[in-house]
């Protein structure tokens, strides 16, 4: 049987049963561990449940054990990697996130995530390397020495075994990417089942995309996060029968109580007032050391973990504060600045080359840092955070946004490609699904959004800015105050970034 390996609570629990009971009537027992053969196409509805819970309520750890029952039950994990010949019999499991941070947290978890868009676009392998994928992903024995030695075969399965990611594995056995993937499709037979993590940020048209795949989905979300920036004002789960929402309503903490989930849940209270959420912010400073009252924005965090603001004008101006403490010059990027992918601009000519960089992580939102100048003018080397292969290389249009001014002020630019805006410092909208070691939040624009006295949602906005933000803290919530910049400690560096030996994909060719 495919019981949880930990303990449940009641509410776990009766998720767990629900979910389960969906699984089973598609034809997946995870209790019993038997599967049978999907329905064909058109005798099925297409089925959706949700789990939803404020954070730290355990949804993680239930997608991750729901996960594992699935696994041992002999469902295949599809990961976007490779899938092999299609089986009529087969049956999958996808563990989707809409951003590259997010579905890297999940992975930090144990659980094979990768995103929405490396779903919807598959790789196209060389036939010659068609067998070497199969055997890594445990669908055919291991091929003769041929096209990669033994050494290498032993180096690239010794790789699949710590990263579970084809690419890296051939990468680690001396291959680049355009040795042994030919070009990305548009995938059109679907799926089977899929969890899709961080839902809040979905809006309609994506979880039609998401239904038009899989059969049978399981939304996990948390209905105190902001919605979509371009939705209708809700979320897709929202939308649901009530009999098709579950929600987590204990708090699950580690060993140790976390300040910060405690803050997070004080923001429910409809009597807290601005200025009572701070005193309990300072309260919580003077008790526990993960969370720090701050009067400066500490500026070698920056470079890694952006300032987390709900105006655009204070983005602009911690951005400039931060590339002024560096020394950075205007016409010119520092290896070690951080971007955020504000999209990629490619004619229809190279639909091949967007589709390969946007199935690889370069997607709009993405974080990236930037490592230096490619080998053509216009070209930047860059390192997607969350990603599994993280380096490429990429025709870049960097915008380096000016208070006041309605254009952007372009360093250096490509004549078409990937663009960016600088990461330094983001809105909380678009922090939505990642979470930093130490997060700092930019309090005085809080406390404008409880002026102003904005609801949404039925909630005020003030409480949910500051939900998402401090919910973004992993391990330490740094609450900024005051409207200064510390110094940096020394220079800008991406030594941090080069210790995972990351598959570089060869771009400038296009």
């Amino acid at each position: 049987m495919n019981l949880p390996a930990i303990s449940l609570s009641t509410d776990q629990a009766e998720a767990w049963d629900a979910v389960a009971e969906m699984l089973r009537h598609v034809g997946v027992d995870i209790d019993d561990g038997d599967i049978t053969p999907p329905v064909e196409d058109g005798e099925n509805d297409p089925r959706v449940l949700a789990v939803v819970g404020k954070a730290g309520s355990g949804k993680s750890l239930l997608l991750a054990e729901l996960t594992r029952a699935l696994k041992n039950a002999g469902v295949q994990i599809v990961s976007g990697d490779f899938e092999g010949k299609r089986r009529r019999d087969r049956r999958s499991l996808s563990v989707l996130a809409p951003t590259n941070k997010a579905a890297s947290v999940l992975r930090t978890r144990g659980v094979p995530a990768t995103t929405i868009h490396r779903i919807l676009y598959t790789p196209v392998y060389d036939p010659a390397y068609e067998r070497v994928a199969a055997w890594l992903a445990g669908q055919d024995d291991r091929p003769e020495p041929g096209i990669l030695s033994e050494v290498a075969l032993d180096r690239a399965w010794a790789s699949y075994q710590i990263n579970s990611s084809i690419p890296a594995a051939l990468a680690a056995a001396g291959l680049r990417g355009s040795d042994f993937i030919t070009g990305w499709k548009r995938r059109e037979e679907p799926l089977d089942i899929g969890f899709v993590d961080e839902s809040s940020m979905l809006d309609a048209r994506a979880l039609q995309d998401l239904q038009a795949i899989f059969p049978t989905l399981v939304l996990f979300g948390d209905p105190a996060q902001l919605p979509p920036v371009q939705g209708e004002g809700g979320m897709v789960f929202e939308s649901l029968p009530p009999e098709n929402r579950l929600e987590l309503h204990r708090v699950h903490r580690q060993e140790a109580d976390s300040p910060i989930l405690d803050l997070a849940h004080a923001l429910a209270d409809p009597a807290l007032e601005f200025e009572d959420f701070e005193r309990m912010v300072a309260e919580a400073a003077g008790r526990d050391p993960r969370v720090v009252l701050a009067e400066r924005v500490e500026a070698d965090l920056m470079a890694r973990s952006p300032v987390l603001v709900w105006r655009n004008a204070t983005r602009i101006r911690l951005i400039h504060a931060f590339r002024a403490a560096h020394g950075a010059p205007d016409d010119e990027l520092l290896p070690g600045e951080p971007l955020i992918c504000d999209g990629i601009e490619l004619p229809l000519k190279h639909r091949k080359k967007r589709l390969d960089l946007e199935a690889r992580g370069l997607i709009k939102g993405a974080q990236v840092v930037y490592l230096g100048p490619g080998r053509r003018p216009g070209f930047s080397r860059l390192f997607i955070m969350g990603a599994e292969e993280p380096q490429v290389s990429a025709a870049s249009i960097v915008k380096i946004e000016m208070e006041g001014e309605a254009e952007p002020f372009i360093p250096f630019a490509a004549q078409m490609g990937a663009t960016f805006l600088h990461g330094a410092a983001v809105t909380i909208h678009k922090a939505q699904g990642s979470q930093w070691d130490t997060v700092q939040v930019f309090a005085p624009d809080i406390y404008a959004a409880a002026r102003m006295g904005r609801v949404e949602a039925g909630q005020p906005l003030w409480k949910r800015l500051a939900y998402v933000a401090i919910t973004r803290a992993e391990r330490e919530l740094r609450w900024v105050v005051r409207n200064r910049l510390g110094r940096p400690s020394g220079p800008l560096t991406v030594s941090d970034l080069q210790a995972g030996g990351a598959l570089t994909l060869e771009g400038e060719d296009a």
